[in-house]
């Protein structure tokens, strides 16, 4: 089996380099790493399910670190965080349940029963909520009243009682590390599928002779796109090239290659365009807690442009991208500037660039910002690889997935971040 940490390490340059393109990617690996970092962590004999998240944590705060931009990587170790403690309150649940079917199993009359009542639902809560505590029957009775406790078994049965609790144990350390790991791979199968299953919808929203309007490139929005034509839909697609990456181009070839009808346009002739647009669907870098969405540089000028022309603006997202954050969130970051060789040629630039003033400023400044917010009153609709959901709801999807507890974790950034 591979060293954990020289994977950790081999990622971590990955991202620091930004060697991984798109974030389904970035999510998939993410949580292929952190499940090795879970089959690989020692468990103890009690806390399982804290060794487990302490594991998690600090491999997620060195990923998160090296590159704050890419905020899948966060939701999914937040995710996999949810995941660890999900699965241990559902056997610590299960446990006390059994425990419950016990106590009643053994009483010989109702008269017993009276003597030593059922464990109370209210009871097992209690138990429950102390998830990272030592899993035991014992230790989890601590929190239930005297009354619900079962009676305790002579002395002579000492020692075979103790073999149990320990064997009882083992057996429950093996089956948290078992679960979570299965979990896991169910959250790496959405992952993969997310495409796929969001594809599936385009037939309910894309209609027959239409005119479908989009920026820069999108693998989502290319299989959405390409799974309505092949469900005999008749469309014709406007793609801004969007610059100064100019992926549109990539994108429209491809549609052209998959037998749609494309016009390629600038993004400066988007508002010119819009009227004759029936809907807007892009993609999304990561869609925040408030319904806002951080996408490809442009698209809040094309988000502004649908509202003002009252065209339908929908943003495509798998779940991987549903961030527990909200945008003022400090650990967030809304953008990154990259390198101004995309805008202009330094060679024909080089006396603008040159350091002229007696300050040691350059005369030409060159900002390249990567992304754009655009806000959820912006949005008529999101389609993720659950449905179709209003801005409004986003909120109530993404709590299903994060636990309150994990909703910030400790950024360390370096000087190169």
């Amino acid at each position: 089996m591979p060293d954990t940490q020289a994977l950790v390490n081999d990622f971590l340059n990955k991202l620091k380099k930004r060697k991984i393109e798109g974030s389904q990617a970035t999510a998939k690996q993410t949580a292929e790493l952190l499940r090795s970092v879970i089959s690989q962590t020692r468990m103890p004999y009690t806390n399982q399910a804290a060794a487990l998240i302490h594991s998690v944590k600090a491999v997620g705060e060195r990923l998160i670190a090296a590159n704050p931009v890419e905020l899948a990587v966060g939701n999914v170790v937040r995710r996999v965080l949810h995941i660890v403690r999900e699965e241990d309150l559902s056997l610590t649940t299960a446990a006390m349940a059994g425990l419950n079917l016990s106590a009643e199993s053994d009483d010989e009359d109702d008269t017993d029963r009276d003597n030593h009542p059922a464990l109370s639902a209210a009871a097992i809560a209690a138990a429950s909520r102390s998830t990272l505590r030592p899993p035991s029957l014992q230790t989890l009775l601590e929190d239930v009243p005297d009354s619900a406790a079962v009676p305790h078994t002579s002395s002579s049965g000492g020692d075979s009682e103790g073999k149990s609790k320990s064997a009882d144990k083992s057996s429950r350390s093996r089956k948290l590390k078992h679960d979570v790991i299965e979990a896991v791979n169910e959250l790496i199968q959405d992952i993969s599928t997310c495409h796929e299953l969001i594809a599936e919808q385009a037939v309910e929203h894309i209609h027959q002779n239409e005119v479908i309007l989009t920026l820069g490139s999108s693998r989502t929005v290319l299989e959405f796109l390409c799974a309505a034509k092949e469900k005999k839909r008749s469309f014709r697609v406007f793609v801004a090239e969007g610059a100064p990456r100019y992926q549109g181009h990539l994108l429209a070839k491809e549609l052209v290659t998959r037998g749609l009808q494309t016009t390629l346009i600038t993004d400066s002739a988007v508002f010119a365009m819009i009227s004759r647009v029936n809907m807007v669907i892009v993609g999304a870098h990561a869609v925040m807690a408030n319904g806002g969405v951080i996408a490809p540089v442009g698209l809040n000028m094309v988000a502004l442009a649908a509202q003002k022309h009252a065209v339908p603006f929908v943003v495509l997202a798998g779940s991987h991208k549903l961030c527990p954050l909200y945008p003022h969130h400090p650990e967030v970051l809304l953008n990154e500037l990259r390198s101004p060789s995309e805008l202009l040629d330094f060679g024909e630039f080089s006396d603008c660039l040159d350091f002229g003033s007696g300050i040691g400023a350059p005369l030409l400044h060159v900002v390249n910002p990567t992304f754009d917010y655009v806000p959820p009153k912006l949005v008529s609709l999101f389609i993720t690889d659950t449905g179709g959901h209003n801005p409004s709801y986003m909120y109530r999807l993404i709590a299903d997935y994060y636990s309150a507890d994990d909703l910030v974790l400790e950024r360390r950034t370096t000087s190169g971040n």
